[in-house]
């Protein structure tokens, strides 16, 4: 089962122009690649990929060859530049690594807030049906150890004088400015809350746990382990992770937030490490933690997400952990 065929709905998405911010992350450049895969077959989907420097969209996509992929630049803490009319817009921009957090908790606050309030805007006055949010599983902040999953409805704790806060606590407030504007001005809105996705696509300022263990694993080093890595977590190969957010996109409804999870895949960080260290041939050890590993460690225990919303949308996912690891570690690999 590929991607393109988990996807719920995606007919909706025929002959529409899509614009997806953070066009060269993990998820943005996935959900690219699948909306050309999607092309090849004649969906006629304009993708209109934006990106903080069009240099590293040149090079993400240099192979591309389609008058249906276009560039534009775009940097969530500036104003918005273009003018184009758009039917969908899914974004996906935004500081996601802990080291933002630690070093521009302020920029990553405002950068949530502010550049998806001027993409909501840019949407309400250039024709948009949706907008599509990636907000995080980090809103449910350090929930009750004693629930099996965080459903959408469950709050959790979030310490809002904690910097580190910055990143879970702006993400609530920006689910919240999606949900107004639906309420306000009838643009249709959407918000995804991914678990910990991992992909092929790493960006060099990629600093989380998982992101380290592929390139140890790639460069054939030990993988480093800096804690006991007991937390337990939701995992998400891309490939599921895209399926649900196109899902979402085509078949959610409006004004609510999804899940995004494969319900198969819950693990602690260790034996994410374990798995990454088999399939790439390596070890892990452990070491003593700076006092900036320290800061850059999360307080949430337990991130772990129900997936019974979006599964009731038709949703599944086919990507087990062994799986989605070595697709990774080929992909990065060249193979």
């Amino acid at each position: 089962m590929t991607t393109l065929n988990a996807s719920v709905g995606i007919e909706k998405l025929k002959n529409s122009t899509v614009l997806i911010t953070g066009a060269t992350g993990t998820i943005g450049s996935y959900i690219v690649d699948t909306l050309l895969k999607y092309n090849e077959q004649g969906a006629g989907i304009r993708i209109i990929a934006a990106n903080y420097g069009m240099k590293d969209l040149e090079t993400r996509f240099a192979k591309v060859k389609t008058d249906l992929l276009e560039y534009v630049d775009h940097n969530i803490l500036g104003n918005i530049n273009w003018d184009f009319e758009c039917d969908y817009i899914i974004h996906t921009a935004g500081f996601a690594f802990p080291d933002a957090f630690t070093k521009n908790p302020v920029g990553t606050i405002w950068g949530n807030i502010s550049g998806t309030y001027q993409l909501l805007e840019y949407g309400r006055t250039h024709g948009a049906k949706r907008l599509l949010y990636i907000s995080s599983g980090e809103v449910y902040g350090q929930g009750d150890l004693t629930i099996d999953a965080f459903e959408e409805d469950y709050s959790g704790y979030v310490d809002p004088t904690s910097p580190r806060s910055c990143y879970p606590g702006s993400k609530r407030t920006t689910e919240t400015l999606c949900a107004s504007y639906y309420k306000q001005y009838g643009l249709e809105t959407v918000m995804v809350r991914p678990c910990h996705t991992y992909g092929p696509c790493i960006t060099p300022v990629d600093n989380r746990a998982h992101a380290q263990f592929f390139r140890n694993g790639l460069a054939h080093e030990n993988i480093v382990m800096k804690s006991a890595g007991t937390q337990m977590r939701s995992y998400c190969y891309i490939g599921d992770c895209a399926s649900a957010i196109l899902t979402i996109l085509a078949a959610g409804q409006s004004g609510e937030a999804y899940n995004s999870a494969n319900p198969n895949v819950r693990v602690t960080i260790a034996e994410l490490a374990k798995a990454i260290a088999d399939a790439a041939g390596c070890e892990v050890v452990f070491e003593d933690p700076s006092s900036l590993d320290i800061a850059n460690q999360t307080p949430i225990a337990k991130q772990v997400l129900s997936t019974k919303k979006l599964e009731a949308l038709g949703w599944k996912g086919y990507f087990s952990l062994k799986d989605g690891v070595e697709h990774t570690l080929r992909i990065l690999q060249g193979k």
